[in-house]
């Protein structure tokens, strides 16, 4: 698309990196940047298994693999990060966290260059107050949904300050990289957050109460509900902490009806947090 040729990415845990890798396969160089080199090039790495499950489901063509990784470059610093046209923050739900990476950005990246979060909860006219007053009219919130390459679709998020060229800009990044984005209101937890976790609150609830079993509840949510993986396991892939920061932040904002349970304290608190532990819900 016009105006866009290069995109930064802020992290390379499971989110930073297939972000990374939907700009990759559209034919976009992207710079994907960690704390150190080896988390880099682990979070790349880790696209490569991504890919070939997609071959292998006829999603991706074999061919376009090698070219796809190249377009990925790996770093521990901003170096590349001058020439980026959209940088995409996507760290751990932590503000103190993001406000450090974008006060660097902010220092960095040329002055029409648009910035998106890809928070899952917090306010994107808070996080906008981060940056310098004249860049935050080219700052929005852009939540992808786990996994990235995979799932279709993009909440875009203005903030109160946001121009509607931004708006219109990272709608056709979406579509370009081929989700489908859906424009939603700058609140606490956006649209899907906040529906998501009602029903993990309850399901949570369900399982303290001795009514059904993470494992029974999954199945009734994929086979009575439709959905493509039920709530247990899809804690289990996101990580059950995540799960739990973004409810302390729901809580926070709406009260009682997002109140954390106990039993996901509990096991946040035993570092069962899924699949990047080994231990959930389920054991990997």
């Amino acid at each position: 698309m016009e105006g866009l040729k290069k995109v930064g990415v802020l992290g390379a845990g499971m989110m930073g990196a297939e972000i990374a890798l939907c700009f990759a396969v559209s034919g976009f160089e992207t710079v994907m940047k960690e704390t150190n080199l080896e988390l880099a090039e682990k979070g790349k790495a880790r696209l490569v298994k991504t890919l070939d499950g997609a071959i292998q489901k006829g999603r991706f063509q074999a061919q376009d693999k090698e070219a796809a990784l190249a377009r990925i470059i790996p770093t521990d610093n901003y170096d590349l990060f001058e020439k980026v046209d959209l940088v995409i923050e996507a760290v751990y739900e932590n503000l103190e966290v993001k406000k450090g990476i974008f006060n660097d950005v902010d220092r960095i990246c040329k002055p029409g260059c648009i910035f998106a979060s890809n928070t899952s909860s917090i306010p994107i006219t808070q996080l906008a107050a981060f940056l310098k007053p004249d860049r935050i009219g080219r700052f929005i919130g852009a939540h992808f949904f786990s996994p990235a390459f995979v799932m279709k679709l993009v909440e875009v998020i203005p903030g109160l300050e946001t121009m509607e060229e931004t708006v219109a800009f990272m709608m056709e990044c979406c579509t370009c990289i081929g989700k489908t984005p859906i424009r939603v209101k700058d609140v606490t937890g956006f649209a899907v957050n906040r529906i998501a976790h009602a029903m993990l609150i309850e399901a949570l609830r369900l399982v303290e109460e001795g009514v059904a079993s993470p494992e029974d509840i999954d199945t009734a949510c994929r086979m009575g509900l439709g959905h493509p993986v039920g709530p247990f396991a899809l804690m289990d892939l996101t990580n059950n902490s995540l799960a739990l920061k973004v409810q302390e932040i729901l809580y926070e904002a709406y009260g009682e009806r997002f109140k954390p349970r106990p039993i996901l304290k509990q096991m946040v608190h035993a570092n069962h947090l899924g699949r990047v532990t080994g231990k959930g819900w389920y054991t990997y």
